[in-house]
């Protein structure tokens, strides 16, 4: 971050200095205490677990030079204190005025399936080209978008942002504070129903990101979904560039092919490599290719660059176990995206005699679509030829129901509910065999990681 002093940040911030002098100069930001470090900001943000007023007196300890709070926090200090009536407020508006410091491009991405990994992916390509920064995990709400934006260098070219929401009217102020000069919307499905409730509410949600859109920026969205072409048409006068499959789109993939951890499409005459599993992820790099195409990089070039890439951690990610073929994809779910991870089961298994695994917890914040959709899941399991069902979760249930009923008596299929994930990694060895082909996937709440584990311990040094 480029330096500023205590004065400087109470004036942008709104607030009042009321310890400390205001000439000192400070360059980063922190909320946790027990990593700051010296001559960093710290902003005291209350949470519902923690109120970081709590561990003022420990940033001190550690070299804080500024302190921003919204309430005392004991006795007097020499640090340069700014009190503010919010810290999460004073930590946005600090982040809008500094993107407008910035001289990068800033490209802000959501999307209900595919964000984290479409943006890791232009990440590892832009990264040849430029020097760009990304956000740290998934650093996508109110208080990690700011921290993001605030992590950038002013020789910094581009800023990659990732803006995520479970309840409607978060991505709208997230957009505006990171303004966006490119913003691209991944794919559009049924997620965080709990706090939605349709996906027409999605939709209307994940367009909104076009609210925070510089004057000429460019808005980059799936045109194979026409419910979310259609709605950005009807209520954003703003330039829109449409990638997909369908002939239709104003940059169109055709020939996809996929075969076990990777696959190609051919985009003007050009085949792209993609070492990445997944039909999902040859969409996802397409999309990378309409945002490159449109930061002057050639096509050539970001084909050489995409034969690179590497899967982020725990998302369609090939693990060999000892003899087991392991996917994992434990870092998050929906219906979707465990369509995908099904999908990609089936073909990383196609023409072998392995076993098809499916390990699966449930996905979470689907609301009063959770029992259907999960029932749906075993339909599709089932459905793809998985052999060995092992489901843990309060909807384990609904699932080992759904497979039952797509099931033909002749099928060899096996399955198991168990009430949590600590229970079923209890029972892997009673079910996992040498040379099984195994996904595991559920949401975060999951904690899916943990079958990965003991699926180590237990076939790691064969």
């Amino acid at each position: 971050m480029k330096p500023i002093n205590a004065a400087q940040l109470a004036e942008i911030i709104g607030g009042e200095l009321i310890a400390g002098d205001g000439v000192s100069f400070f360059s980063s930001v922190s909320i946790d205490s027990r990593t700051i470090e010296s001559g960093q900001i710290f902003f005291a943000i209350a949470g519902k677990n923690f109120d970081g007023h709590n561990y003022a007196a420990a940033a001190i300890e550690k070299g804080a030079a500024c302190i921003v709070v919204q309430r005392e926090v004991g006795s007097p200090t020499k640090t340069p204190l700014i009190r503010v009536d919010d810290c999460i407020a004073a930590l946005a508006q600090f982040a809008a005025w500094y993107r407008r410091q910035l001289s990068a491009k800033v490209i802000a991405i959501t999307g209900s399936v595919g964000k984290t990994t479409t943006r890791q992916i232009l990440h590892q390509i832009l990264s040849q080209f430029f020097k760009c920064r990304q956000a740290r995990g998934s650093f996508n709400n109110h208080i990690g978008l700011p921290l993001t934006i605030l992590s950038a260098e002013p020789d910094d070219d581009i800023l990659l942002l990732e803006l995520g929401s479970n309840h409607p009217g978060e991505i709208a102020p997230l957009a505006r504070i990171a303004s966006p000069d490119i913003a691209l919307i991944t794919r559009v499905a049924p997620s965080h129903l709990e706090g939605f409730g349709t996906l027409e509410n999605i939709i209307k949600e994940k367009a909104s990101i076009a609210q925070g859109l510089q004057t000429g920026g460019m808005l980059y969205i799936n045109g194979d979904q026409h419910d979310l072409r259609s709605h950005i048409r009807a209520n954003y006068d703003i330039p829109l560039t449409t990638f997909g499959l369908g002939p239709k789109c104003d940059i169109a993939g055709t020939d996809l092919q996929t075969e076990g951890a990777g696959g190609s499409f051919v985009i003007d005459g050009q085949t792209v490599q993609v070492p990445l599993a997944g039909r999902a992820n040859l969409v996802n790099v397409l999309s990378a290719w309409a945002v490159c195409r449109g930061l002057a990089i050639s096509l050539p070039d970001f084909a050489k660059a995409a034969q690179q890439l590497k899967s982020p951690d725990l998302r369609l990610q090939i693990e060999n176990i000892g003899p087991l073929t392991v996917l994992n994809d434990c870092y998050n779910a929906n219906p979707a995206s465990m369509a995908n991870a099904l999908a990609c089961l089936a073909l990383m298994a196609e023409n072998t005699e392995k076993r098809k695994v499916f390990i699966t917890g449930s996905m979470a914040e689907l609301g009063l679509a959770s029992e259907s959709l999960h029932t749906q899941l075993g339909q599709k399991a089932a459905a793809e030829g998985v052999h060995v069902l092992l489901a843990a979760g309060p909807f384990a249930e609904q699932i080992l129901q759904g497979a039952k009923s797509e099931l033909k008596v002749s099928d060899p299929f096996k399955f198991r509910g168990f009430k949590n994930t600590g229970q079923l990694c209890d029972n892997l060895h009673k079910w996992i065999k040498p040379d099984d082909t195994i996904l595991v996937k559920g949401s975060r709440s999951a904690n899916l990681e943990k079958a990965i584990q003991r699926l180590r311990e237990l076939f790691g040094n064969h």
